[in-house]
């Protein structure tokens, strides 16, 4: 298919329609005001929004439940659109739906600082459930969402008290079933029976690079069909025809309560405009000359823009009282709920707004030196894990085919599966990217903490998810072991060298490398506390011995002083597995005459979050400062003034051989100190890593 717009239509030409025409006005102003955004923006992607209106149209007026009153309402039908590019739609939709967006908010489409961005932003819009920039994170987020409503509904519902009864609806696109990250959260949804989710699949036929024949020829229902999913098609919903149709299919997925479905609906991209059909409709205004002609052929005024009908909007008012009024009966039962079962009411209470009970952190297992067995520190994170999840119910999660290895098995809860949806141990197979992805659409939900877990080096996989957690300020906890060299045998492709600085380097992400149980306790609480912040907490398939001055309350600053030294010649400062090496190290050079203070540096993020004071009483940066990490030298600049690092990939062999040829050992780190310390005699004042600008 051509790129190029086909002949221009007569102007004057009035699309007919063969059913209501108020319904095809209520469209038409649907798709004229989604046009509207982008053009005032001269930029934005007006032709799937056009293609999409009736599909809105009808979720918005007749089948979804929602509160612009109170958005974040619990038992609210959750609405995710997952091509999130046309946005246009959905704030229009939010605004013909009385949510706090007006004209003027719509009028700033994609300018600094409004409502209504350049693609869904969960924290800037309410009404917006989840950040869809990335294609296939929406619908991904909502295998997530879906998740959550099950497990609630099983969890905390009673006879006669239907808390949690609601659907999650999808719209998405060609692209977003192409990302890998949807074949991934679409199998497990399919495995899992999520009946109460229902995807909107506008098959448009377009790409940006034109005809979705250059690259996407798969049959998506037989895809679907054998991912468990209930699978239907829809006519192209240009005609009352197509219309009645799809709202036909939405009630059949409706009550298709063992599946997930999804319903592929023709569409045609820039319905309506002269570049109807082609990839120019995509993601550009359409013109001002186009535009007028088009609200022309919709039965509009072309003078007006931004502009509804007060009986198209009269229509969708009506739809939002009836909507709180659904919302003001479920209020009512929510009150006898809290009389009849006032414990679970609490409960739920304290969950929705991420507080804990003042024990709560009382349950981490604590761990003496001198008592406690040198272990591993993915183990110090199972017991942690172990500590808290009896005590939070909203702690739930799983691994990503790696439970044995990841160690995150939940030993108060069986697994989430079809038939034991209360469960709370998350089986997501080898799905890393999708397990994040779920994650995400777990803790959107509202009273969820989610955590996953796979080897350090397949973040790589997830990456996408996991910035995703960051930006949208969802607290996910992710477990990740096997965090260096040290995993030995398994050979370069699992040694994680570079994936430490990758992951710190995304803004509100905090990276915990825990050396002992104590710092592990740390990662734990400060993971929970905090809610904004996603982490990820790094654990070794290595054993590390502890030390007598690790801490968990300094640890929960990032960094502290383990080996005091008033005032140092040298400075060594480390994370993880390395940390005990280290300590070691300062006692021997101490020895031999070169003061040495060690610190451990459990997360660099939350370090750099504490006073300019603590911050220069740990690394007052004038002292000749050595890092020491099995991670790229990268980053470490920053604090030291020479780095014990990694230069390149790691190497095949046992965990001890590999840090031995790299140089992570005692003798290498004492050798390394001398030679900075001295290399500072010789060549002058040592550089304060301080005294630098910070604009």
């Amino acid at each position: 298919m051509s790129n190029e717009p086909p002949n221009k239509k007569t102007k004057t030409e009035i699309i007919t329609y063969d059913g209501d025409p108020f319904e095809l006005k209520c469209i038409n102003t649907i798709r004229a005001l989604s046009a509207d955004l982008p053009q005032a923006a001269n930029s934005g992607h007006p032709g799937a929004a056009m293609g999409c209106a009736p599909m809105a149209h009808v979720l918005w007026s007749e089948v979804m439940n929602y509160s612009p009153s109170q958005p974040k309402w619990w038992n609210r039908d959750r609405f995710i659109l997952s091509n999130g590019h046309m946005c246009a739609l959905l704030y229009s939709m939010l605004h013909l739906s009385g949510y706090p967006l007006t004209i003027d908010d719509l009028k700033k489409f994609r300018r600094f600082g409004s409502k209504t961005p350049g693609h869904p932003e969960s924290f800037e819009t309410d009404g917006v459930e989840v950040c869809t920039g990335p294609l296939g994170q929406g619908i991904s987020n909502a295998v997530g969402i879906a998740m959550a409503e099950k497990h609630m509904e099983a969890t905390y519902n009673q006879p006669d008290f239907p808390i949690f009864n609601h659907f999650t609806y999808v719209i998405c696109g060609d692209g977003c079933l192409q990302e890998g990250v949807s074949s991934e959260t679409s199998s497990l949804a399919g495995h899992l029976g999520l009946g109460k989710l229902i995807v909107l699949y506008d098959d448009n036929h377009i790409t940006i690079d034109g005809s979705t024949d250059l690259s996407f020829t798969e049959d998506v229902t037989a895809r679907y069909d054998a991912y468990g999913w209930h699978t239907q098609t829809v006519g192209d919903v240009a005609s009352a025809k197509g219309v009645n149709d799809m709202r036909q299919a939405i009630q059949n997925a409706q009550a298709e309560t063992g599946k997930p479905s999804i319903i592929k609906i023709r569409t045609s991209i820039g319905y309506g405009c002269r570049k109807e059909g082609t990839a120019a409709v995509h993601g550009a205004p359409l013109g001002e000359e186009i535009l007028a002609e088009t609200k022309v052929k919709y039965g509009l005024d072309p003078k007006l823009k931004f502009h509804v009908d007060d009986n198209v909007q009269e229509l969708f008012s009506q739809r939002t009282t009836a909507c709180e009024a659904t919302r003001e009966k479920w209020d009512a039962l929510y009150k006898q709920y809290v009389t009849a079962y006032p414990e679970k009411a609490a409960e739920l209470e304290r969950r929705f707004s991420h507080t804990f009970l003042d024990d709560t952190f009382q349950h981490l297992p604590t761990f003496e030196f001198g008592k406690t067995k040198a272990e591993a520190s993915r183990k110090y994170s199972n017991y942690c894990l172990n500590g808290l999840a009896p005590v939070l119910p909203e702690l739930i999660g799983g691994s990503a085919d790696l439970s044995p290895s990841n160690l995150t098995q939940l030993k108060c809860s069986g697994d989430f599966q079809k038939d034991t949806p209360a469960g709370r141990y998350l089986r997501f197979g080898v799905r890393e990217h999708g397990m994040a992805a779920i994650c995400n659409g777990l803790f959107a939900y509202g009273c969820f903490r989610p955590f996953c877990a796979t080897f350090l080096v397949f973040s790589g996989y997830a990456m996408g998810s996991i910035r995703l957690s960051a930006l949208s300020k969802f607290g996910v906890l992710y477990i990740m072991t096997h965090d260096s060299i040290g995993l030995g045998e398994d050979g370069p492709t699992h040694q994680p060298v570079e994936t430490l600085e990758c992951l710190r380097s995304i803004p509100n992400l905090n990276v915990f490398r825990p050396s002992d149980g104590n710092e592990m306790r740390a990662a734990y609480k400060t993971a929970l506390t905090t809610v904004e912040t996603p982490t990820i907490i790094c654990g070794s398939r290595s054993t590390i011995k502890g030390s007598p001055t690790h801490s968990d309350t300094k640890a929960e600053l990032g960094a502290y002083v383990i080996v005091e030294e008033a005032s140092p010649d040298l400075i060594l400062v480390a994370t993880g597995s390395e940390v005990p090496l280290c300590v070691d190290a300062a006692k021997i050079l101490s020895g031999e005459g070169v003061k040495t203070r060690m610190v451990s540096m459990p997360c660099q993020e939350i370090f750099y979050q504490q006073s300019s004071s603590y911050q220069l009483e740990v690394l007052p940066g004038n002292a000749p400062t050595l890092s020491v990490e099995a991670s790229l030298e990268i980053g470490w600049h920053k604090i030291s003034h020479a780095q014990i690092g990694m230069k390149g990939f790691g190497k095949s062999g046992s965990g001890s051989d590999c840090f031995e040829h790299f140089g992570f050992t005692v003798e290498n780190v004492v050798e390394k100190g001398k030679k900075l310390v001295q290399f500072y005699k010789d060549n002058g004042p040592v550089p304060n890593l301080c005294n630098r600008p910070n604009f």
